[in-house]
């Protein structure tokens, strides 16, 4: 599937997920066509985490340079007790980590990743971005897709990818399952300058407070210039949307009766931007004949594992490959290879994620287990836990990174 004057993929969703889609397709010799619907392409949200298994797909899709030279590289995930403040267990992420999975481990702002992303797929002359596209809906026929807009255009293309995130408008014509569910978890997000942080607080790892129905993520971005937090909470007010505005009075209740040093981290932020978490059960249903799903419209996922971001990538790149080798005819066919190929991994991705919630957010006998199991946990031991998931996927164009290129 691999001419430049073919009719394009068209893909739905300028976020991380379709944009990497794009750049991976587009490297495959595939053209694009992508349709956002915000007037611009931006990215809201904080910092994310990037395990190896995703800096692999960010070197096949030829940004591994630029992501560099914005991301902060930490030494450790450490985990916290909210409560008492003691140490419950740390996983070195040097050069150890680095050789064993042959990619390090970072954090990144959003926004710095998505316009990699962007950058890279504007400069591709098989890449068309075009924004102020709503998706209405589609119709199929023997060899390729109409994709109707708001606007009364009619966008065809030889696919359709649905990667417009967990409130998918493809999704719902193609499954119809209705809306995600809800969580009851609240994520309050802030991102300020580390010199506004207590010099005895910062640090240069991910740190995560662990508390009874809560916890406090935090960590440098771009190359330590910024403090990243996450503060996570069970609320009543679960049906509110996102990137609002939240209430630091319902916070500070939440987090009364932390360690001092999370109450003075939490006392930095005026203002937090809010979201509602949700995710859905693992479903199969990814394809229809020339039309399949991608990322959070696929398996939208809890962010314990810090892997939402990054199983979008993967299926970008995956999705590429089973669709760079197949004829027209078989695109259908290729399309379920892809959606086989990658339904386990991110299952077991949403499912872990699931029980990562309930381990960090441990009260009473089940939180003296955390810290009793956690507390000899060497991180021989975590990178062999952590295998499957950052030994990552064979892909064409990624190469395994050097210590010394990594703590450069």
């Amino acid at each position: 599937m691999e001419r430049k004057d073919q009719t394009p993929a068209v893909v739905v969703g300028g976020g991380i997920g379709g944009m990497a889609t794009a750049l991976s397709l587009s490297r495959a010799g595939i053209p694009v066509h992508l349709l956002e619907r915000a007037a611009e392409f931006s990215e809201v949200g904080a910092g994310i985490q990037v395990g190896p298994n995703v800096m692999r797909m960010l070197d096949a899709l030829g940004v591994l340079a630029e992501i560099r030279e914005i991301a902060f590289f930490p030494r450790t995930l450490t985990l916290m007790d909210a409560l008492d403040g003691s140490h419950v267990t740390s996983v070195d992420l040097g050069p150890a980590f680095v050789e064993r999975f042959g990619y390090p481990y970072a954090t990144i702002h959003r926004a710095d990743l998505h316009e990699v992303l962007v950058r890279a797929c504007a400069a591709s002359p098989l890449v068309r971005l075009e924004t102020e596209q709503t998706v209405t809906g589609y119709d199929q026929t023997n060899d390729g897709v109409l994709v109707r807009t708001a606007r009364g255009d009619e966008v065809p293309g030889s696919v359709l990818i649905g990667a417009d995130g967990i409130w998918s408008t493809i999704r719902e014509s193609l499954v119809g399952d209705g809306e995600p569910r809800i969580t009851g978890h609240i994520a309050y997000r802030a991102v300020l300058p580390m010199t506004e942080i207590p010099e005895d607080l910062r640090s240069d790892s991910v740190v995560l407070w662990a508390g009874p129905n809560l916890h406090l993520a935090h960590y440098p971005l771009r190359r330590g210039e910024l403090f990243n937090m996450g503060a996570i909470f069970h609320s009543d007010r679960f049906l509110e949307g996102a990137d609002v505005y939240g209430d630091p009075d319902e916070l500070h209740a939440k987090f009364s009766g932390v360690h001092p040093n999370v109450a003075t981290l939490l006392g930095k932020i005026e203002e937090w931007r809010m979201w509602v978490l949700r995710d859905r059960d693992p479903d199969d249903r990814w394809t229809d004949r020339r039309v399949a799903l991608l990322g959070d419209s696929a398996h939208p996922t809890l962010q314990y594992m810090a892997q939402g971001a990054g199983m979008a990538i993967e299926d970008a790149v995956v999705l590429a490959r089973t669709l760079s080798a197949s004829t027209p005819g078989e695109v259908p066919s290729a399309l379920h290879d892809y959606a086989e190929e990658r339904f386990s991994r991110t299952s077991r991705v949403t499912l872990t994620s699931r029980l990562f919630g309930q381990l960090f957010h441990a009260s009473g006998a089940e939180r003296v287990v955390r810290r009793d199991m956690l507390a000899h946990w060497s991180s021989q031991s975590a990178h062999q836990s952590f295998a499957w998931l950052y030994d990552g996927i064979d892909v064409v164009g990624a190469r395994a990174t050097s210590t010394e290129e990594t703590v450069a």
